[in-house]
């Protein structure tokens, strides 16, 4: 069985560390997981003026995050919390008819400083506690890679042996609990 995961990459940016830890994910896994980037950069802003009409950009997002198994959230940090462009990305599923509710996720975020991302997932996990959100948040494997410039060399592939490892416990871990929250959904029906 291969887990369709779409990763929400939170940085806009091209040179992204989270991006690049996705992109090693992604091949790493491949056997377990089928991991999709979803870009949030040209997302508009949300407003309840366009809220009836979003644009193309907004439905693709919707439309590429529905169409999965799960949901990995790659998370940056800035000034202490999630950037603007993912905080806008979430307020966008938040009215998306509940394309995340329930649906079993985890969450990832490298930067370059020593806490690598700690206090912009207590804020995302906030956020996604929201009864419009609340995917099914895989509990105690939080993954918060400080100072990834130096464990990551240039050709993207991740360098430290404990990283690598602790990373591999927790897809084994993110595995059995989408594994036991399918089998308990086909046992309920």
């Amino acid at each position: 069985m291969t887990i369709s995961v779409k990763a929400i990459i939170g940085s806009t940016s091209s040179a992204s560390y989270n991006l690049k830890v996705v992109e090693y994910l992604r091949k790493k896994y491949a056997g377990k997981l089928e991991i999709t980037p979803v870009f949030i950069n040209n997302i508009d802003m949300y407003s309840v003026d366009i809220e009836s009409n979003p644009s193309i950009d907004v439905t693709d997002f919707f439309d590429n995050v529905r169409d999965s198994d799960a949901i990995l959230f790659a998370v940056p940090e800035y000034n202490f919390s999630i950037p603007g462009s993912l905080k806008n990305a979430v307020d966008w599923l938040s009215r998306s008819n509940f394309a995340i509710k329930d649906k079993p996720a985890f969450m990832i975020g490298a930067s370059m400083g020593v806490l690598g991302s700690v206090r912009a997932q207590l804020h995302l996990r906030e956020i996604l506690s929201n009864p419009m959100l609340s995917p099914a948040l895989l509990p105690n494997n939080e993954v918060y890679i400080g100072s990834v410039h130096e464990k990551i060399d240039e050709t993207g592939q991740l360098t430290d042996e404990a990283t690598i490892e602790f990373l591999d416990k927790v897809v084994n871990n993110f595995i059995e609990f989408y594994s036991k929250r399918k089998a308990f959904a086909e046992m309920s029906n």
